[in-house]
């Protein structure tokens, strides 16, 4: 990379790399003030000082890293830039991603994530008043190491308090390569949230450093008027009614991937991002067919090619139940989402119930949601009916991989069974 400015897709200049670490005021305050997780110690872990009535504490560590990932099998080549000619077997563009390593006991264990980073990010869900603290640790590019990119944790949307756990580096803190910070926060508004880099941000959103935040209300376990004996208490808001409760939950990244801002990155080029053009077009971090394979564990080989993009998006619900759709847009394009011959409801706008003044619910009923960059959108939908049903992108331009020909990009699959087909739902996306 050089020392050129960048600019966004839309045209808006951009701070170059080494005028935002050399001359940030951030990214040189981190460096006296976040701690060091050198990769043959063990990371130091943050000290919480709780406020009074304050909720469980609650923490995750993650690694921003690079590495490789796959795009949908039989996609056309556009050589030079995919697939890249740098790539391992069985990968094909390179990429920047978060890794969740909370579980993991030893520096060491942190330090071997690097070279090996994940896209979506991982889906991190707490519930409102906990304590949070989220320790990012920033273990450098395995492919490019010529680079010090600092990396922070902007939760997009979120009304946070302190500026210095923002994440925007000219006025909160970047992390260096080797270190690691502790970010703080205390959720009080329910919703969907985004979490993304905010350094160099066009170019590490684009390269994959983008994940979800879920923040559930303290009505959940509640039964409310109108909630009949035996539902599940879930929400998705604190609505007093019982009107956005729910069976399942399943949450989608938007993102769009242009490859050759990705073979750029990794063949130390310089992109103009005025050229923007996308080649394949995801969701979390996968473009159909794979966007219906199974969840898998980055931290297992058996998942093949999609390794490192575990999330699946198939969407599976026994007849009648409420599913909610968490949808967030950090790509830089607008997108329209249809489900085929299935109402859909939306309640939630960027993490803000449509409710008026009054107490009156604006909620929208429609088979098409439109969601535009940086914007998140609450939706329920109850299937009548059993069968398979798509959710896809409008636009038949997002629905192809690489130009090649066939189906793909932005498509999912709603599958509804029968009562009992599929038992109760643990975790988002299962």
């Amino acid at each position: 990379m050089s020392d050129e400015s960048r600019s966004t897709p839309s045209g808006g200049a951009g701070l170059g790399r080494r005028a935002v670490v050399l001359g940030g005021a951030g990214a040189l305050g981190s460096v006296f003030l976040a701690s060091r997780v050198s990769f043959g110690q063990q990371a130091r872990r943050p000290t919480v000082v709780r406020a009074a009535g304050a909720g469980p504490v609650k923490s995750v560590h993650l690694a921003g890293t690079d590495g490789w990932v796959s795009m949908p099998a039989g996609s056309p080549p556009d050589l030079p830039f995919y697939p890249d000619s740098l790539a391992p077997p069985g990968f094909d563009t390179y990429v920047f991603g978060f890794r969740d390593v909370t579980s993991m006991t030893t520096a060491q264990e942190v330090a071997a994530v690097r070279g090996k980073a994940q896209i979506s990010a991982p889906m991190l869900a707490f519930d409102e008043g906990d304590e949070v603290t989220i320790t990012l640790s920033n273990l450098g590019l395995l492919m490019r190491p010529d680079l010090f990119d600092g990396h922070t944790l902007h939760w997009h949307g979120f009304v946070n308090a302190i500026p210095l756990f923002d994440g925007v580096p000219e006025l909160s803190l970047a992390v260096p390569i080797g270190r690691d910070l502790a970010y703080y926060y205390r959720p009080h508004d329910a919703g969907t949230y985004m979490y993304h880099c905010h350094f160099e941000d066009v170019e590490h959103v684009q390269m994959g450093m983008t994940g979800m935040v879920f923040v559930r209300p303290a009505q959940n376990g509640t039964r409310v008027t109108g909630v009949p004996s035996g539902a599940r208490l879930t929400y998705a808001y604190n609505d007093g009614d019982g009107s956005t409760r729910y069976d399942r939950e399943f949450a989608f990244m938007l993102t769009e991937l242009w490859s050759a801002a990705h073979y750029r990155d990794a063949h130390i080029q310089v992109s103009d991002w005025t050229d923007y053009a996308p080649s394949f077009w995801l969701l979390n971090g996968r473009g159909y067919p794979d966007t219906v394979a199974p969840n898998g564990d980055p931290r297992s080989s058996a998942g093949g090619r999609l390794q490192y993009q575990p999330i699946s998006s198939l969407i599976t619900c026994n007849v009648g139940e409420t599913v909610l759709l968490r949808l967030s847009n950090l790509g830089y394009q607008n997108h329209a989402l249809t489900l085929d011959n299935v109402d859909m409801t939306v309640v939630a706008k960027d993490a803000s119930l449509l409710r008026g003044r009054d107490g009156t619910n604006n909620y929208l009923s429609t088979n098409t949601v439109d969601i535009g960059p940086g914007e998140s959108r609450d939706v329920l939908v109850t299937p009548r009916v059993e069968g398979e049903f798509l959710l896809y992108d409008r636009s038949y331009a997002y629905l192809g991989n690489g130009g090649g020909p066939g189906w793909g990009g932005m498509m999912t699959v709603l599958r509804v069974g029968p009562a009992g087909t599929y038992g109760p739902q643990t975790e988002p996306n299962t």
